[in-house]
This record gives C-alpha cells, sequence and structure tokens, in this order.
C-alpha cells in the first residue's frame, strides 16, 4: 500500500510520541511505500530546527525511510482550485495542506496525519 507521510506524522515519528508509534507501524509494515514530498520535508526541518533538535538526523531519517514524491505543474493547479474552495467553508485550511492531499491524491496512497486540517478527506488517516 501506498502512504504519504504527513509533516505532523514525520514529527510524531522524530519525537517517539505514541503517535509516533503507529507511524513505525506503517513504515515498519514490509509491503508499504512511504512517499514524503518536498514541501513536506522543509516543513519538518523548520519545525525539528525550531526546537534546536538535530535538523541533519530529521532530514537523513526522511530521506532513508520514504520515497520523493515531486510537486507538478498539474497537482499545484488543483491544490490551488482545492485552497481556493476550501478557505470558503475553513479560513484555516492552508496551501500547503492542499498541495499534500493533492499529492496522496495524485499517488494513489493514503495520507497519514495528526493535522485534522484533513478530517473528512477520504486519502486521511488521522492518527
Amino acid at each position: 500500500m501506498k502512504y504519504l507521510l504527513d509533516t505532523s506524522g514525520w514529527i510524531e515519528y522524530l519525537e517517539g510520541s505514541n503517535a509516533g508509534e503507529k507511524v513505525n507501524e506503517f513504515l515498519e509494515a514490509k509491503n508499504n511505500e512511504i512517499y514524503v514530498t518536498d514541501i513536506i520535508i522543509s516543513e519538518v526541518i523548520s519545525k525539528v530546527k525550531r526546537k534546536n533538535s538535530n535538523s541533519d538526523l530529521a532530514y537523513d531519517c526522511l530521506i532513508k525511510n520514504s520515497k520523493i514524491f515531486e510537486i507538478t505543474p498539474r497537482v499545484a493547479r488543483l491544490a490551488g482550485l482545492l485552497h481556493a474552495e476550501k478557505r470558503k467553508r475553513k479560513s484555516s485550511f492552508g496551501l500547503i495542506d492542499a498541495i499534500i492531499i493533492l499529492s496522496a491524491r495524485e499517488l494513489g496512497a493514503k495520507l497519514i496525519t495528526k493535522d485534522n486540517h484533513f478530517k473528512g478527506f477520504k486519502e486521511a488517516i488521522i492518527i
């Protein structure tokens, strides 16, 4: 099965929380393909650095444990449209959230996340 691991999931995993243990189960399952986007990498590194933790170690962990999904112009366009639509009803829904959920759709993957912004999306698995 394909999974896109969201920023919140990676942070939980890196911190070793209870939710991070759930993430670890996805990472260790033999038939799972774990993906990350470039924007998720940026978010994780920023959060880790702001906590004065080892951003190099976090980066290595992401790279070693996942495949990179590069955002295409098509995904960017669809994300812009989704963002505009969702902001009409939920002002806190971010453009990065739209890019992430559209990336999961493009991959045909489930999104592993702790972020409630994704509640209601069929692709989302909230940990």
